[in-house]
């Protein structure tokens, strides 16, 4: 199984470049983020044309998540059990989906971005990832079988940051986002891109000022959490940068782990 996960900054404005990565990684999961559009205006009927079957959480401008499934895998997903937002979190944003796909827990989030640390806006971040590890210590104990998939906002280590000593201390890497992180790794969960050597200055995300791609100026934010068991099984995990390089890119690469 080759799950990925990929933010899209817009799919009405990406939705092309979906297809066209769809149809050549021919992943079997694809975790999206940042839809920024309404479930009325989800392009169902186009992906499902283009092979993959899909559940999703829409909001109109901002946010909004979704799952894809290739239909030639012939994977069960299990209706009755797909999860929208965070349960028990009261919250008008979309950030979170999950569904079990051949009795895997797949849960595609949108972690918040929080602004600057001391903001309203990371005060709400806060309160969301305590509520999301509350969760998953639940749904983990449900599924042995979980991958936690999407844009997480925070870079958990030095070697996550193309200028460490210049981002010290701000949002996305800020000592208290790093402690959630850790605190989801504590629950069980494994960081699948650094279960394998991988060469230095790997990142997720560049902005898309000041030539940030060109000079490889970037943030690794994107990524996949597996519980052991996914883990044991893992046998690789990467960032595919190409879709960065295309016209009118994401300013996000989408991470690919597969699951043997």
């Amino acid at each position: 199984m080759k799950i990925a996960t990929w933010n899209v900054n817009s799919l009405k404005v990406r939705q092309q470049h979906v297809i066209d990565w769809l149809a050549q990684t021919r992943v079997d999961v694809l975790c999206l983020q940042e839809l920024k559009l309404p479930d009325e205006k989800f392009p169902r009927a186009e992906l499902e044309a283009a092979g993959y079957k899909s559940w999703f959480a829409g909001q109109k401008t901002y946010n909004g998540v979704g799952i894809l499934v290739r239909a030639e895998s012939n994977f069960e997903v299990d209706e009755i059990n797909v999860v929208r937002n965070i349960p028990g979190f009261e919250d008008l944003q979309q950030r979170v989906i999950a569904a079990t796909v051949n009795g895997v827990r797949i849960i595609s989030a949108y972690f918040p971005n929080g602004q600057a640390p001391g903001s309203e806006k990371f005060a709400y971040k806060m309160r969301w990832l305590d509520a999301l590890r509350v969760w998953l210590r639940e749904d983990m104990a449900r599924h042995p079988q979980l991958a936690l998939c999407g844009d997480y906002n925070i870079a958990p280590d030095d070697r996550d940051v193309h200028d460490a000593k210049a981002w010290e201390g701000q949002n996305l890497v800020s000592p208290e986002e790093r402690a959630h992180f850790v605190q989801l790794i504590e629950l069980g969960l494994i960081d699948a891109f650094r279960k394998f050597e991988q060469a230095e200055k790997l990142f997720t995300w560049w902005d898309y000022r000041m030539l940030a791609f060109r000079r490889n100026a970037g943030l690794r934010i994107d990524h996949i959490l597996l519980s052991p068991e996914l883990a044991a099984r893992c046998t690789s995990c990467e960032v595919d940068k190409v879709p960065r390089k295309w016209d009118q890119p994401s300013d996000h690469a989408p991470v690919i782990a597969t699951i043997g």
